[in-house]
């Protein structure tokens, strides 16, 4: 496929099965909530993404998160991925995530996926992982990120992994809060950070970090946008309407479906 029959690219997608592994069943009670809260059922795997994105004629950006250290879940193999974007390099990127609590040894993962395998973005869920986004422990990574002057997205706002579940599974949704990424643009201006998703409740805070700080971009993901609130839809409109992105979170969203609701949202 050639790059201009892209109708669109979807920046946040997410690697859910591995053809790699098996399946790691543990902490499988956090996908069961999630499809509850998304009302989604079927995770496909890599492979079918990318058939799925292919006959949509959408180019997409994969990701895994790797939680770990806070979940005790084995993650999806950054490589995997990044094997399947070379593999279709004329429609996807792939995105790596590397847990923050692994410091810098952490550092020397991203290093080696940057040169080795190719990946052009990392993946961070400061509540799925357990971090604030300043932390320390995370400067080691982000000092790599920054170095290839390569982007990162963050997740920003509620999450609904952990949503319903007693206690929310013990997930701290005030790491998410987009403000604190104001410290992190400042130290690593060349890493460019896209705040994923409507920051709900935090929506306000989002729109400020953007506007002050030219490094920070918000995708659109993980919201029908006819749920957008109000004052997104304006600055999309108006002061960022060059750094906004298109994003679904697929597969818990489709791109069918936020298409659809985009063209009625009120977007010029």
């Amino acid at each position: 496929m050639k790059h201009h029959d892209l109708i669109a690219i979807d920046i946040h997608t997410h690697a859910e099965v591995s053809c790699w592994n098996p399946f790691d069943p543990y902490g499988e009670e956090y996908d069961r909530a999630a499809d509850k809260y998304f009302g989604t059922s079927h995770r496909p795997t890599i492979a079918e993404t990318i058939a799925y994105y292919r006959q949509k004629k959408i180019g997409l950006v994969m990701f895994t998160v790797d939680c770990e250290s806070q979940l005790g879940r084995r993650r999806i193999p950054n490589e995997e991925i990044a094997q399947a974007a070379r593999d279709n390099s004329d429609m996807m990127i792939a995105f790596a995530s590397v847990d923050p609590h692994k410091g810098k040894m952490g550092a020397r993962e991203a290093e080696r996926l940057i040169k080795e395998e190719g990946v052009k973005g990392f993946k961070f869920h400061p509540t799925v992982q357990g971090y604030h986004p300043y932390d320390k422990m995370a400067w080691p990574i982000y000092e790599v990120i920054n170095h290839h002057k390569l982007p990162s997205i963050f997740h920003t706002g509620h999450s609904g992994i952990g949503s319903g579940m007693r206690c929310g599974g013990g997930l701290r949704l005030a790491y998410s809060n987009p403000m604190h990424l104001d410290d992190v643009a400042i130290d690593w201006p060349d890493m460019q950070i896209v705040m994923a998703h409507p920051s709900f409740p935090w929506q306000d805070e989002a729109l400020s970090v953007a506007t002050h700080k030219p490094n920070v971009w918000i995708d659109l993901s993980g919201w029908s946008p006819k749920y957008f609130p109000k004052q997104l839809i304006q600055y999309a409109n108006t002061l960022l309407k060059d750094r906004v992105l298109f994003g679904s979170d697929y597969p818990l969203i489709t791109p069918e479906r936020w298409m659809k609701d985009f063209e009625i949202a009120g977007f010029k």
